[in-house]
């Protein structure tokens, strides 16, 4: 009987496996031999499809990006909904894969899927009536905003003792200790509150803007 033939290697083959360890372990897990492990292949095998370590690190990242929908852009929503619909989404995406986060937060460079989310939500905004300057803008601050909610959580950096949190020295932390029991609700209670606030002050820019143009 014919042995089962192994899966042939493929760059998607690839990313999956290093997406997979970054997931689990971190940036720092992953190395042409270790992925080369994972996959059952020989080290060298890999060049054929990437030269270096950080091109795939930048193939997972790009990735994430194409994890991000972007129908609101084309569905006919207007600018505000459209916006808030794909930070959640975004954030969504980034929030399944925290441990890349870091590479993302590089800026899209040539990977294709960040260059296309970058192109829809800029044209989106322009077709909208921002002026491509502000249009500009509106895209590096929710990519600020988006990119340090999941960078690491706010609830998750306080830890779950009491004692940690003496009033005689933080009177106002005293139930600091239950955040992290809550981290989840906390973390999204607080991207929606900011996420909400962010749109409420470009809706005020909005209306000027159309006012002058106008």
């Amino acid at each position: 009987m014919a042995r089962p033939r192994k899966p042939l290697l493929s760059r998607d083959r690839i990313v999956d496996a290093a997406r997979s360890l970054v997931d689990a372990e971190g940036l720092a897990a992953v190395s042409t031999r270790r992925l080369a492990a994972e996959l059952g292949v020989s080290g060298p095998s890999l060049y054929n499809h990437f030269a270096t370590k950080d091109q795939i690190l930048e193939a997972v990242a790009d990735s994430v990006s194409a994890q991000v929908d972007l129908s609101m852009f084309e569905d006919g929503r207007d600018w505000r909904a459209a916006l808030h619909d794909w930070a959640v989404s975004y954030r969504a995406a980034l929030t399944r894969h925290p441990n890349i986060v870091p590479v993302l937060a590089r800026g899209p460079g040539r990977r294709p899927a960040g260059l296309r989310l970058a192109d829809a939500m800029f044209g989106a905004m322009v077709d909208a009536g921002w002026p491509p300057a502000q249009a500009t803008s509106i895209g590096a601050l929710m990519r600020y905003f988006i990119m340090g909610s999941a960078l690491g959580s706010f609830a998750g950096g306080f830890v779950d003792d009491e004692a940690a949190y003496d009033p005689a020295d933080y009177p106002h932390l005293g139930q600091a200790h239950l955040l992290a029991e809550h981290q989840e609700r906390v973390d999204e209670r607080a991207f929606d509150a900011g996420l909400a606030a962010l749109l409420d002050g470009l809706a005020l820019q909005y209306d000027r803007v159309t006012l002058r143009a106008g």
